[in-house]
């Protein structure tokens, strides 16, 4: 292996799921489906400026980790927002707007919204939600391209880079002292205060439509990716959050392909929930700071519907530390051809080299020379400053290699 790789030599926890069934057929579609995709897919791809996402193939890193192929999903090019959630919490928004005028007897679309056309009622409405940067700006943007009223909670570790791309789409912005999961619940008490309503990825009981239409916008990225892949990946890695991310994927792709591959989930060591649940065979919260640079993960509650995807469907669960994130990201900008990959991008990429520098490890992931690995690279530089700190230069500078 090449010695750039030898960095990943890292500390991980790694749990084999015993409840997952490999050969067991899909059978969640009323939560995620591919009918459900099809809906997503006509309207994302009907919003301004939407074009499919590169997919980068990484041909040397292949060959020095001794597997077949490996391919990387960008998701820094996405609209306007540098992240995938662009595909999630706007195509919730304009979803609720279009049921919500259908309720009056008026049949809508995303371009209707777009257009204004309904603006003397869709501008009456408020969406509220809580985040850690990237959800909480798709819904802002989604507001502000649909034509309603946003308000944004965020949590005492969001950075400022992070608050200002959120406001910056019109969206009242609330900082809050508690962790992400305080911000959720105080996001709920102030909607069902102000007859808002709560536009988030994380489902809990009594609250799960809503995150069905998020989880079901990531999917259209799914489908691109296989598009271009022309091929079917035997490894996808992905990063945990709340989970809605990775059962999107795993959805999509246990639905849609008749041999489906191996999921591997990996979380920040501190962040851990989706982990924790698999060690104890059912929903489980982690508390305290959730201390991470992984700041899209930093979660410590767990999407009901998310979990009942995940825990079906992916047989390992991965923890990392941070150390091997700034690795990672330099790995990516460094590369011949740049790729802009956020500290929350590139945990499933950090967690596959990691396994490449334990043999144990990559035996039990059955890797080997056959392995066609598929990242999602969730988001680019979305906090800049933060993005500079951890590789040395800015997105801007290290772009200009390719001019």
């Amino acid at each position: 292996m090449a010695n750039s790789y030898d960095d990943f030599s890292l500390t991980f926890s790694h749990f084999v799921n015993p409840n997952a069934d490999l050969g067991s057929d899909y059978g969640h579609q009323d939560i995620l489906s591919l009918d459900g995709f099809r809906l997503a897919n006509k309207e994302i791809t009907s919003w301004d400026n939407y074009l499919p996402t590169p997919l980068h193939s990484f041909d040397d890193m292949a060959q020095d980790t001794g597997v077949s192929s490996i391919f990387y999903k960008d998701e820094n090019p996405r609209f306007t927002l540098k992240s995938f959630k662009a595909l999630g919490g706007a195509y919730a928004v304009a979803n609720l707007l279009i049921k919500k005028l259908k309720e009056e007897g008026i049949n809508a679309n995303s371009s209707d919204l777009i257009s204004g056309k309904y603006k003397e009622f869709t501008t009456n409405l408020t969406v509220c939600c809580a985040t850690d940067g990237n959800h909480g700006r798709s819904v802002a943007w989604g507001a502000e391209q649909f034509g309603c009223k946003c308000e944004i909670y965020i949590h005492r570790n969001v950075s400022q880079g992070r608050e200002r791309a959120i406001a910056k789409y019109g969206a009242i912005v609330n900082r809050i002292k508690g962790n992400y999961d305080d911000s959720v619940r105080i996001a709920a008490e102030v909607a069902e205060s102000n007859g808002y309503t709560v536009v988030s990825d994380t489902s809990y009981e009594g609250y799960t439509d809503i995150p069905k239409d998020v989880m079901q916008g990531y999917t259209v990225m799914v489908d691109e990716a296989i598009k271009q892949m022309n091929d079917v990946p035997t490894h996808v890695f992905l990063q945990g959050g709340v989970g809605g991310f990775p059962a999107a994927v795993v959805s999509f792709l246990q639905e849609s392909l008749d041999c489906p591959p191996i999921f591997i989930v990996v979380e920040p060591a501190n962040a851990d929930c989706l982990f924790q649940s698999a060690v104890n065979g059912e929903p489980t919260a982690v508390h305290g700071d959730l201390d991470t640079i992984m700041a899209g993960l930093a979660c410590g509650e767990v999407s009901v519907l998310a979990w009942s995807i995940l825990e079906s469907y992916v047989p390992h669960f991965m923890s990392i530390t941070d150390e091997s994130i700034p690795k990672a990201m330099q790995l990516l900008a460094n590369r011949e051809s740049p790729i802009i990959a956020g500290e929350s991008a590139i945990a499933g990429l950090s967690g596959f080299l990691v396994a490449c520098n334990d043999a144990n490890l990559k035996s039990k992931l059955m890797i080997n020379e056959n392995s066609k690995i598929l990242f999602f690279g969730t988001e680019g530089d979305t906090d800049e400053e933060m993005y500079e700190q951890l590789v040395g230069k800015s997105s801007e500078q290290i772009l200009k290699k390719l001019n």
